[in-house]
């Protein structure tokens, strides 16, 4: 068994691999693993951010409209039409709601 054990080592050292006698899970296999990080990100393609742009001074000669930014105005104009909008913010103290609460 000694002998054995001592090839082993000689083996794992002229292979340059790990000697592992008690057969312990290292984790080897993941640390000698390629890394995803880098291929992953270049999958997929970058953030690209049409907001920025519609709204980037710069561009103001192409006249760009966000729709949904639309829609949703829209939708707020609608709601508020319908009595379904958020309330008025107080301007003072004595136009807030908290005041009148009974206590």
């Amino acid at each position: 068994p000694a002998r054995l054990a001592a090839l082993t080592r000689l083996r794992c050292s002229l292979l340059q691999t790990s000697h592992n006698p008690s057969s312990l899970r290292t984790g080897a296999k993941y640390l000698k693993a390629r890394l995803r990080g880098p291929s992953m990100l270049a999958y997929y393609p970058p953030e690209f951010a049409i907001n920025r742009i519609v709204n980037a001074k710069e561009y103001a000669a192409l006249e760009m409209v966000d729709e949904d930014e639309d829609e949703r105005v829209q939708d707020v104009i609608e709601r508020k039409k319908r009595g379904k909008g958020a309330p008025k913010k107080a301007k003072t103290k004595a136009d807030s709601r908290r005041l009148h609460k009974k206590r």
